[in-house]
């Protein structure tokens, strides 16, 4: 398929692989992140993104998919910084730091002590321009779990996101809601690893939801412009890299970022020139 679209469209097989596992990235990005952004965790996948390094080491020296081994340590990670930020009186970005610092620095050593043939640099900044076909039809899979997932509990995420506290009361479990959401994460991560990066995974699952946040009032809405927004910031991205011969992950990122550049001063919600901002 992928090829016949190739030379229908006169495009070299990777930039095609590059844009479509883009618009599969932008879509998950856009769903996912929306939560992200709403819950005020951020900082979190940041900690996520970094955690699962040691899961990708180990999981290249055991042979076996790197989509178990690192998801379960992003899930320990979760696990760890609620624990702590639970059971004492440190703070919960201090709880991430601690945490995302020690799991990277683990999966260096352990990258290290393998003496393989596993490229750190690959893992950190990604090469999507490398991106095979069987790597895209997992990602395309990893899509439809979290958009049936989120779909599946739609209102429930929506009202833990919102009001957690009043959710609680009522009887809802907060606690297995936001364990969904740090399953989902982590698997989005190690799923989009080799094509981003650790480095800027973070930065598409955040950047396309907050500039939706900008524009739109209602969930719904805020996860189908981000959905969208992310999945033409990477086609964009691809292009732009791929004619001016620039790092691709890098360019989708930075593209994204114009855009939200631009609405933080023009969006209804900021509006600078209207509210007099911009000179205050």
């Amino acid at each position: 398929m992928i090829e016949f679209l190739s030379n229908s469209l006169n495009i070299p097989t990777y930039a095609l692989n590059a844009g479509l596992s883009s618009i599969i990235l932008g879509i998950v990005s856009g769903v996912l992140g929306s939560f992200i952004v709403l819950r005020k965790m951020s900082l979190m996948g940041d900690a996520l993104s970094h955690a699962v390094l040691p899961g990708v080491a180990i999981s290249y020296i055991l042979g076996i998919n790197i989509l178990f081994g690192a998801s379960l340590f992003g899930l320990l990670a979760a696990i760890l910084i609620q624990f702590i930020t639970n059971r004492s009186t440190i703070k919960s970005d201090t709880s991430i730091g601690i945490i995302l610092s020690s799991f990277f620095a683990l999966g260096i050593v352990l990258i290290t002590f393998a003496r393989s043939g596993l490229d750190l640099t690959h893992i950190l900044f990604g090469n999507i321009l490398a991106v095979p076909s069987s790597e895209i039809t997992q990602s395309f899979i990893i899509m439809l779990i979290v958009i049936g997932i989120v779909t599946l509990f739609y209102k429930e995420l929506l009202i833990s996101s919102f009001d957690p506290i009043v959710s609680k009361g009522s009887g809802l479990n907060t606690t297995f809601y936001h364990y969904l959401l740090m399953t989902l994460l982590s698997f989005v991560t190690v799923s989009f690893l080799s094509q981003v990066g650790i480095v800027l995974v973070i930065a598409m699952l955040v950047i396309p939801a907050a500039t939706a946040y900008l524009w739109t009032k209602k969930l719904f809405h805020m996860i189908v412009f981000a959905s969208l927004y992310g999945a033409l910031s990477g086609v964009i991205g691809v292009w732009i890299s791929f004619n001016f011969n620039l790092p691709t992950s890098a360019t989708i990122v930075l593209v994204g970022v114009t855009g939200f550049a631009i609405s933080f001063i023009l969006s209804p919600k900021n509006n600078f020139f209207t509210k007099g901002r911009l000179l205050n």
